[in-house]
């Protein structure tokens, strides 16, 4: 399970996240992932960890065959269940991304968007084999995630003695928040993710990251 520090700061953050995409200086950015992911998932069973809001829902289910939507965070996730879905094949579960239950089903695409950098770097394989469990080989997998830029992210406070690294943010209600944020270099993630994927590619834009892969035969 993600930490106890980590879920309760998204549940007392879901009435706040998405003015995060309002930031000026990523629209082109945003812009190009809005039109980006959608085409990815074109005729997909889809699995998005840490759905949250549901931001990046509404444009994959409509393209995608289905989205099953998981997030640890049931505040965040009320919010990605009133939003209109059309007639779109889409629901939400509440879920643990590092034990993903079997009765979610199973998928040939899987989506993960902010999450990677809140992973603690002890973790990732953890989340991996829970991920890649409940794929079909060759299914199609894309992460997303913040790159560090000053002046637009948030300063690093902390890195611990396992290499993590921490922000210190506010929220609307004046409490400050440690957070855990890595930044990873596109050699760690590709590094991460070999012994389970073909075909990686890693995309760098101004604001964010992507990486794209197909999961090899176990």
């Amino acid at each position: 399970m993600a930490s106890a520090e980590l879920v309760d700061y998204y549940r007392r953050r879901a009435r706040e996240y998405e003015a995060i995409y309002a930031k000026p200086e990523r629209q082109a950015d945003l812009q190009y992932l809005r039109n980006y992911l959608p085409q990815r998932f074109a005729g997909h069973r889809v699995l998005e960890i840490a759905c949250g809001t549901g931001y990046w829902t509404v444009l994959v289910a409509a393209t995608a065959a289905s989205v099953v939507g998981v997030d640890a965070a049931e505040e965040p996730m009320r919010i990605a269940m009133s939003k209109d879905y059309g007639e779109h094949n889409v629901r939400f579960e509440l879920a643990d991304a590092y034990a993903l239950s079997a009765s979610l089903g199973r998928f040939d695409a899987a989506l993960a968007v902010f999450w990677w950098s809140h992973i603690p770097l002890g973790r990732i394989g953890d989340f991996l084999a829970s991920l890649h469990g409940r794929l079909e080989t060759g299914a199609r997998v894309l992460l997303m995630d913040n790159r560090y830029v000053d002046g637009s992210s948030t300063p690093i406070c902390e890195r611990d003695a396992e290499g993590n690294t921490y922000q210190l943010r506010r929220l609307a209600d004046g409490s400050e928040n440690r957070v855990l944020k890595n930044f990873p270099t596109e050699a760690e993630l590709r590094a991460a993710l070999a012994p389970y994927a073909r075909d990686i590619s890693y995309r760098a834009l101004e604001y964010y990251w992507l990486v794209e892969y197909q999961l090899r035969n176990s």
